[in-house]
């Protein structure tokens, strides 16, 4: 996988998160990493003035930003760093996904949430409705993981409604370049209304695992690992946290059914996975993006 990375990077501990979910991911696949930051353009700055010097200043400093972020890269990561201006951070990084031909996006939680959980800032809202790359979201405190422990599975969440094809895309071309295993998760048994009998419920989630599970073993390269595990728990979220979750997982979703072609919407089931979630997730547009080749 010669593809490329971009890490909308800023000097918060958020930065250093998505960086080294952003690192990870690189190092494993073989991709370059694009160490991106953002700067408001000069129409969207109303606290002073347009002036040549602060430009300058501003620039010298996301400079130093990027060089100190690339210092705790390994030499194993090829990098580069970019400055940039835009209206919104969201657009620049899009711009430059788009610019790079990059396969995907990483950035940081926002702050005020729990160490190692995912919390939605304007910025990832904004990217998951306007990307056309698949966006990676980091947790809190990834920067603290240990580096060394790679990408060693990858969880396709997968639901009964059509569209799992860019889902399952993604799955396969992150499983061969990195050489991670597979789990398919089903939560079509979380979250149905109560007066569904639990006998049946049982049986329409091993029904559907052993479909999933098929698929799986029909659409994946010879060598990856699959395996397919029906989610229980009364909610989402229950179940979520009852799976187990190894630290180099990566949890991969798609796009709501409402989202536009090409486009990312996170679903209601994704976005309650987020609230429990203690490792990366990947949002994948519902389409993927012709020409891209990862």
């Amino acid at each position: 996988m010669t593809g490329r990375i971009v890490v909308g990077y800023t000097a918060t501990t958020a930065g250093a998160d998505a960086v080294a979910v952003g690192a990870r991911l690189a190092e494993a696949s073989g991709s370059e990493l694009h160490l991106v930051v953002v700067l408001p353009a000069d129409e969207r700055s109303v606290i002073t003035p347009p002036d040549a010097s602060y430009d300058r200043y501003l620039r010298d400093r996301a400079g130093e930003w990027l060089s100190e972020a690339e210092q705790t890269l390994t030499d194993a990561v090829t990098r580069r760093s970019h400055v940039r201006s835009a209206e919104s951070f969201a657009e620049g990084l899009v711009a430059v996904a788009d610019e790079l031909e990059a396969t995907h996006i990483v950035i940081g939680a926002a702050g005020g949430g729990l160490r190692g959980r995912h919390r939605l800032g304007s910025v990832a809202q904004e990217l998951l409705h306007s990307s056309d790359v698949p966006v990676v979201l980091a947790p809190q405190g990834a920067a603290e993981a240990d580096p060394s422990v790679g990408i060693t599975r990858l969880t396709a969440a997968v639901g009964t409604r059509p569209g799992a094809e860019a889902l399952f895309d993604e799955t396969i071309t992150l499983a061969t370049a990195t050489g991670a295993e597979v789990r398919l998760l089903s939560l079509v048994t979380v979250d149905l209304p109560a007066s569904v009998d639990t006998g049946v419920i049982r049986i329409a989630g091993a029904a559907h695992a052993d479909e999933v599970l098929a698929q799986a073993r029909a659409a994946l390269p010879d060598g990856i690992e699959a395996d397919a595990v029906v989610a229980r728990g009364e909610s989402i979220e229950d179940a979520v946290v009852d799976l187990d979750w190894q630290p180099g997982e990566l949890a991969i979703v798609g796009s709501s059914r409402l989202a536009q072609p090409r486009r990312l919407f996170l679903g209601s089931t994704a976005a309650k996975m987020l609230h429990e979630l203690p490792v990366p997730m990947i949002v994948v547009p519902r389409t993927r993006k012709e020409g891209l080749q990862p």
